[in-house]
């Protein structure tokens, strides 16, 4: 039994309670005694981050589209249901990661240092050369991410980490704006998960081969639909030998450029051969920190098209620069969730 001054106690409490939101500072309540929640907060209404297309929540088969060639049995189809998100129309070019790396210098420079920063953060531009045997990639290394004649072209030689690093410098940059607008805060950039990312790149089209829909490489004209290696020593039949400027080729049925092709893209996901065992069917993340495998989506300039298929899952180490990985950004949708809003 609860004692007689427990309960006192409890009362006394209720009753203090009472008769502070009935005085109130002498001020009429007016809510009735009801439960009305907070009054006079502001809407909310989420507005398209510049440069970002809405993905609509769905359902959909991630997994193979076509054979599995390598045999690999590490993408086997099953249905998963996406959140609604946003994502780049394109990857993160150099100018964009330029504005980035020149914000972190003017304001970490003092603690960290440029030494550091450059270090960390800085494209890696030796990729041209280190990624390939006996290659001239003097050239590239000397003017890619440097020169403005590549502003447009994808943003290469930066490593998972320094993606994600570029994720949290977004979301401060925009959200310390829109604080001092009087704005609520928008959802924090991230890298896609590679849900997500096949999710998007399929475009809304399920059980898809590649972004544009059928399973041939070229149009009815004969046209390369991506930049990729489409035959041994063979870069320049799509136009372009190593990257191409984003946008160059036609998108998805979402507006999403690229997502075959030109770079590959970095995921926020580690890497495991179990992928589908261990992660649910609904918004799945496959989250190890202890894994330095991350998943790369998407192919690149380099590759066959077989990596360009929407189903084929590959990785690179964490802290890995190549000439052939960049990365785009993700938002999450808050509201409907069908984004029909929009």
């Amino acid at each position: 039994m609860i004692k007689l001054g427990v309960v006192n106690k409890l009362l006394l409490c209720l009753c203090i309670s009472s008769l502070f939101l009935q005085s109130c500072g002498g001020k009429f309540r007016g809510d009735g005694g009801e439960l009305v929640g907070i009054p006079n907060r502001e809407g909310w209404q989420q507005t398209i981050p510049f440069g970002m297309i809405i993905c609509p929540s769905g359902t959909f088969h991630m997994g193979q589209a076509d054979e599995d060639i390598a045999s690999t049995r590490i993408n086997l189809n099953r249905q998963v249901t996406i959140g609604g998100f946003f994502m780049d129309d394109t990857e993160i070019t150099n100018n964009e990661y330029r504005q980035f790396v020149n914000a972190i210098l003017e304001d970490s420079i003092d603690v960290l240092g440029e030494e550091y920063i450059m270090s960390e953060l800085y494209p890696d531009t030796s990729v041209w050369e280190d990624d390939f045997s006996h290659h001239m990639g003097d050239p590239m290394v000397e003017y890619y991410y440097d020169h403005p004649a590549f502003d447009d072209y994808p943003v290469v030689g930066v490593n998972w980490k320094a993606a994600k690093y570029f994720c949290a410098w977004r979301t401060s940059y925009l959200n310390s704006y829109r604080s001092e607008v009087g704005l609520y805060s928008m959802p924090r950039f991230r890298l896609p998960s590679e849900a997500e990312w096949e999710y998007a790149a399929r475009g809304g089209r399920d059980m898809v081969k590649y972004p544009w829909g059928s399973p041939y490489i070229r149009n009815a004209k004969g046209c390369l639909l991506a930049n990729f290696k489409p035959g041994r020593g063979n870069y320049y039949d799509d136009g372009f030998m190593y990257t191409s400027p984003v946008g160059a080729f036609f998108s998805n049925d979402y507006g999403l450029f690229d997502m075959s092709g030109n770079v590959a893209e970095w995921c926020e996901d580690a890497f495991s051969d179990s992928y589908n065992s261990v992660v649910w069917d609904l918004n799945p993340t496959f989250f190890d920190e202890s894994e330095p495998r991350k998943v790369v989506r998407g192919g690149s300039w380099k590759d066959i098209a077989y990596y360009l298929e929407t189903g084929t899952r590959t990785f690179e180490f964490e802290d890995s620069t190549k000439s052939f990985i960049g990365f785009r950004c993700a938002v999450t949708y808050l509201g409907r969730s069908s984004g029909a809003e929009f």
